[in-house]
């Protein structure tokens, strides 16, 4: 079964609650295995739009990253981050 990556792009304007939604993930990262691959390490466009924030979680498949995404502990974190960052996330399946 291939693996999966939650892709998120965000442009923060609420440092301090973006922290918290960050803190606030830690129990879902656990529960569900999430792997960081990228963190808000530099960035460059090369084509399209952006975002100053890339975010890149390897999941063991597809059902368990979006078991992550709509987890209780997750969605939880999420309400912090509502109004602190313009967000972009999408789950993208691997290669077999």
């Amino acid at each position: 079964m291939p693996k999966a990556y939650l892709i998120a792009q965000a442009s923060v304007s609420d440092p301090d609650a973006y922290a918290r939604y960050v803190d606030g993930t830690k129990a879902a990262f656990e529960k569900y295995g999430a792997r960081p691959l990228a963190r808000g390490g530099r960035t460059e466009v090369m084509e399209g739009q952006g975002r100053p924030r890339v975010v890149v979680l390897e999941f063991a498949d597809l059902d368990t990253a979006r078991a992550y995404y709509h987890s209780a502990e997750y969605q939880a974190a999420k309400q912090e981050r509502l109004g602190a960052a313009d967000f972009d996330s999408i789950i993208v399946e691997g290669v077999a």
